[in-house]
Parts: structure tokens; sequence; C-alpha cells
């Protein structure tokens, strides 16, 4: 082996001396540097029935969820069952984290590990379980130690109802880790709000974490910087506060799907970072009036070198016309001369950005794909601004928490200029569900009518008979005095 150069053996050094220096502050906070497990997973090591590990972002639960039943497993058979509340295949669960931590905590010799299976050579074994499409399954499901249930926060009432009675091993243990949503789910009111008997409930935050990774430390400060309210939301565990000013309320969930061989799409687009904001590249589908979130990139302080790599991640953008924020030109001749020559700066209009926004709402649905973590994030915290004394909602947005939504709005551009309204983006002679129920709501409008809704600019709400206490029922949202008019006030203008 040739020998290694100055550098190299100063750098090697360097490192070294920082392993030390953090097995040293893990050992003086009482943690174990060997098996990584920090200070608060102790108490986690005595027998009780519930075991719940909550917070925010970055505090390591999964890891330690994780670690802590490798060593349990390797100590002596066990049965464990992984669960949650979405899991259409194994790539859904936490097979690949515990089966990484085989290889990194060095029991590759105590474990057989499989594509679709992890098991311990005394006997353990570890089962992955999706809680709402396997109910049959989880019920005949016998001999279970421990039950682990990971983003526990999307757990329903009626798994869990399903799921307790199923794990009755003598001395068998159910844990639990999430981060909270909101206070009125199931998880966190069974769980914080009136916590069970023989239960260890513990809150854990990033600061909880001794090795709480750098490229995470950049994403907390940016929206520590940004926005306080969502940064305690999601790196402090706080629920969230203001439901009523989501942008996108009432409109998404998240599942597993695989886009059909009849959706439309794909359709690419992206967002630039400016100085620390995230620059953002998303791939959706259209299908039955639902918008389908399926691949997306996310990064913060990412270099203009570096961006291609990161756009990568998604599949098919090197080839695909993506539309792209016009405000940076220079970059996207950069993408271009780098491999994406389809990047293709997106058109603005006056009042781009609000028809842009009304285009989303007018989906069914929006579903956006379980590993698109920053989409889903961003779901929950795009919102308007409201009112800091009465905290009523302003028709203003508030900004942060849309880079992957401008992108959206950036790839469906073409069709926002054109139609305005996803209700009318197939149409085949007849009236779908949602014109129906326009028509039953407004005798006498005819579907020529309902159909030209679309192309109709929309002006201040005029406080039709949807109209209710401050809130349209319409699009079920509070209306400020400015809000834009809604699809059922400007079927009436039309039709008067």
């Amino acid at each position: 082996m040739p020998p290694r150069s100055l550098n190299a053996q100063l750098r090697l050094q360097a490192a070294a001396a920082l392993e030390l220096r953090r097995r040293e502050r893990v050992r003086a906070r009482g943690g174990d540097p060997e098996q990584l497990l920090p200070p608060w997973a102790a108490e986690f090591k005595q027998p009780s029935r519930y075991k719940v590990a909550w917070g925010g972002r970055g505090s390591g639960k999964s890891w330690t969820f994780a670690r802590l039943l490798l060593l349990k497993a390797a100590e002596q058979p066990i049965r464990v069952l992984c669960a949650r509340e979405l899991q259409i295949s194994i790539r859904d669960s936490v097979h690949r984290l515990l089966s990484d931590l085989v290889s990194s905590m060095g029991l590759g010799h105590l474990f057989d590990v499989g594509q679709s299976y992890l098991r311990g050579i005394n006997g353990s074994e570890f089962i992955f379980k999706g809680l709402r499409h396997n109910a049959t399954e989880i019920k005949s499901t016998e001999g279970v130690d421990v039950c682990w249930v990971e983003e526990a926060q999307a757990v329903s009432e009626d798994s869990w109802s399903l799921l307790i009675p199923t794990i009755r091993a003598p001395g068998s243990e159910i844990w639990v880790s999430f981060n909270p949503d909101q206070e009125t789910d199931p998880t966190y009111r069974r769980f914080v709000t009136s916590p069970p008997d023989n239960a260890i409930v513990r809150r854990v935050n990033f600061d909880d974490n001794p090795w709480f990774p750098p490229d995470l430390e950049l994403e907390r400060a940016y929206l520590a910087r940004v926005d306080p309210d969502a940064y305690a939301h999601v790196w402090l565990g706080e629920c969230r506060t203001h439901t009523d000013a989501q942008v996108l309320g009432g409109k998404w969930h998240i599942d597993v799907f695989e886009p059909g061989a009849d959706w439309a799409g794909p359709y690419y687009g992206a967002d630039w970072g400016f100085a620390q904001d995230p620059t953002a590249l998303v791939r959706c589908w259209i299908h039955e009036r639902r918008l389908y979130v399926e691949h997306e990139a996310w990064g913060i302080e990412v270099s203009l070198d570096d961006t291609p790599a990161l756009f990568d991640h998604v599949p098919g953008a090197r080839a695909a016309i993506v539309y792209a924020d016009s405000a940076r030109p220079e970059t996207i001749n950069h993408l271009r001369e780098r491999g994406y020559q389809g990047m293709t700066p997106v058109r603005k209009w006056q009042g781009s950005v609000e028809d842009g926004v009304a285009f989303l709402r007018t989906f069914e649905k929006i579903v956006i794909h379980e590993r698109c973590k920053h989409a889903a994030e961003e779901a929950r915290l795009w919102s308007y601004k409201t009112d800091r004394l009465t905290g009523d909602v302003q028709p203003a947005l508030k900004p942060g928490n849309e880079h992957l939504w401008d992108a959206a709005r950036y790839a469906l551009s073409p069709l926002i200029r054109e139609r305005k309204s996803a209700l009318y983006l197939f149409q085949d002679g007849t009236m779908n569900a949602e014109q129906e129920r326009l028509a039953a709501a407004l005798p006498g409008i005819t579907p020529e009518v309902l159909q030209r809704v679309a192309d109709v600019p929309g002006g201040a709400c005029g406080r039709c008979s949807a109209f209710q206490g401050g809130w349209c029922q319409e699009r079920q949202m509070q209306v400020g005095a400015a809000d834009p008019g809604c699809v059922l006030f400007d079927a009436q203008a039309l039709a008067a």
C-alpha cells in the first residue's frame, strides 16, 4: 500500500481527534458511544407495556429504537412486529434502517438479512406490516413480544383499536415513535394528552441527539430564521396551530402509489434557492382530477455545480421538459449546459401565484407519495398570514414552506394558464360530480356555463349563499375581505 500523503495523514488525525472528543461528550452525558445510544435511551431499557418517544425532527428516535431492538433481539429470541399505518411494500417499512444498522453495529454474524425479512440466528424474527390494509393479518399475528409503531402520528383510532388487543403475549410491549401533527390526532391524545398506565413517555428533540448531523442543522437554522411557528412544530415537536390558515388544508393526504399507464404526465417543475432558501424539483401526475406528487428533490445551500446531481434524484428529469422559475435565467442556462436540455423558464403573469394556488385547490385531492417527506411537510406548513392579535386568517400568503409547491405550480403552469381550474381538465361532454353539485346549487345553470366558469377572472368574494360566518362552505376555508371569488360565485355572475 503506498504511503499516505502528509495532508491525508493530517486529515485522518483530525478526524480521529474529533471522534475521541465526540465519544467523551457522549460519555459525559451518560450515553454509550460504542452502541450509539443517546442518554435518553437508558429508561427505555426498563420493562413497560408502552414506550413512547415523540418530538421534533432529528432527535434520533427511529435510530435509537432500531438499535435497542436489535440489541434485544441479539441477546434473546424475540418476535418483533414493525408496523406503520401505510405499508404497500417492504420498501415502505423500517426494514432498510434495521438492515443497515445490523451492518454498522457489527451484528452481521448474529442476523440473517434478506430483501424482505430479518431473522436472528437465535430465533429472533422481525415482521413488517401496514395497519390500514392488513387488518386480518394483524389480528392473526401471534406471539409478538414487541410491536414498534413507526411514524405513529398517522395511525388512526381504528388501527389502534385493532392493534393493541393483538399484542397480548405475557410481558409484551408496544413501542411508539412519532413527530406530532395536531393535538386532536388519535396517537397524540392516546399517549401524550392522556398517557396510559405503565407507560414510559419521553419527548425528545434534536438537542437530545449527540450525533445531530450538519446537513440537518442547515435545515433547522433555515426554518428557525424564516418561520418560528413552523420551526416549533417541525424541530421542537409542538403541535400545529392555525390549521384553518393552511393553503392546502383538507386537500392532501399521504399514500403509496404507482402511476398508471392512463395517467397524464409526468409534469416537472423546479424552484431555485436564493441564499439559504431550498432548491427544489418535483415530478407529479394527474389522474381523475387528482394531483399525484410522486418524486421530489430538495436541498438547502445547494451550489450551482451540485444542482444537477440533486435533480438526478428525480427519475426522468434530465430527459423531460422542466418548467423552472424564470427569475434565474443564468441558473437555467447552467442546467442546460450540464445535461438538462429541457429546462424551460416558466411564463409568469399578473396574478399567476393566486391562479396557481386556486388551481391546486380545485383538485379533488392531492396525493403525496410517502417518500416525498418535504412535500408533505410543506403541505402542512404552507399557510396564509394571520393577524397577530385576533388570529384571523389574512388573504396574503405567508412566505416560506412553499418551495416544492412553487415547483408544482411551475410544472402545471401551461394547464393553469389555459384552464384555471382542475375541474375542467378532462371534458367528455358530460358533467362530473363537482359540476353536478354546482348545477344543483344553482338551478338553471347549463353545462356550457359551467364549462365557461374556469375562464372567468375571479373578483373579490361576493358573499354568496356558501358564505356563512366568515367561512366559505364551497372552498372549506375562511374568507378575508379581499379573498378572490370562487367557482360558485363566478357561475352566479355568468348566469345573471
